[in-house]
């Protein structure tokens, strides 16, 4: 058994931190939602079946966002959507090569959003509990699972001077930040993962506190709609100082126009979440919290 800095080797069988640590990811966040469900008087096993069909959909769906909107450093190389697709059996570097990189969080949510409402649907379960439950253990499981890109040395952000910079080797940087000469081995950049950790384990514990006080005055999935918003808030910030970008490029007239998709989806998201959420705090009487859910 040889320990490596990103595997375990056994003979011919190679184990990848950043499986093992998303696996723990998913876990924990399912045995939390199972016993946030038990507590509200719901079936926990359902936190169990829709996991199954969430993970199944939410991993095609992470690969196929990726390949359809690439980061600007693989289309540079020649990787783009179209080379994804004509190299289909590339086991390597291709379309289903999952465990080489390139999973994408916004294909994951819409993935595991979809198969989790096949579910609920499929057994005639309300969707607005369980919303609001999967929204306290998604920021769990993401704050847990963002160190998996530690371990890759992946989402950072530009050079920095800041102490708590880290550095990255030169085999995953990318665009000008290869240069060695212009950026040295021991130059330091921002841990995007790092920021995104902090922010999730800050709202897992303000969204489970709203759901231990206020859930059952407040019109199910409203903290969902919480959830999305400060998500929806922070990726698009943290995209101000990405290097790894997802751009679409758009010919207008005479003029090239360069979209960063993933703000695109954060600024709708955040505006609708936001266009919803107003309308339903204001309806409602403002939350009190009783004596036994303030001691819960």
């Amino acid at each position: 058994m040889e320990f490596g800095p990103q595997s375990i080797t056994m003979g011919p069988v190679q184990i990848r931190y950043y499986g093992i640590i998303i696996v723990t990811a998913i876990l924990v966040a399912a045995v939390l939602a199972a016993r946030m469900a038990k507590r509200d008087g719901r079936d926990p096993d359902h936190v169990w079946g829709a996991m199954f069909w969430a993970v199944i959909l939410g991993i095609i769906g992470a690969r196929l966002w990726f390949v359809l909107f690439p980061p600007q450093s693989l289309i540079m190389q020649g990787r783009d959507t179209a080379w994804f697709f004509q190299n289909f059996t590339n086991l390597e570097n291709g379309p289903l090569a999952i465990w080489s990189g390139g999973l994408s969080i916004w294909g994951a949510f819409l993935g595991g959003f979809i198969g989790s409402a096949l579910y609920l649907r499929w057994n005639k379960l309300s969707f607005g509990p369980w919303l609001d439950i999967a929204a306290v253990a998604l920021p769990l499981g993401q704050a847990i699972g963002r160190f998996a890109n530690y371990v890759n040395q992946e989402l950072y952000g530009l050079p920095t001077t800041l102490p708590w910079g880290i550095q990255i080797e030169s085999r995953f940087r990318v665009g000008p930040y290869v240069n060695t000469v212009n950026y040295p081995l021991d130059s330091l950049f921002h841990p995007l993962f790092a920021y995104e950790m902090l922010w999730s384990l800050l709202f897992f514990v303000v969204l489970l506190r709203l759901w231990t006080l206020y859930r059952k005055q407040w019109e199910p999935g409203t903290i969902f709609l919480i959830y999305v918003a400060q998500y929806a808030f922070i990726r698009y910030v943290l995209e101000f100082i990405r290097v790894e970008l997802s751009i679409i490029s758009l010919q207008l007239g005479d003029q090239i126009v360069r979209i960063n998709t993933t703000q695109v989806v954060c600024a709708v998201l955040f505006i609708g979440a936001v266009a919803l959420l107003v309308p339903r705090l204001r309806a409602q009487p403002k939350p009190t919290a009783t004596p036994s859910n303030a001691a819960a």
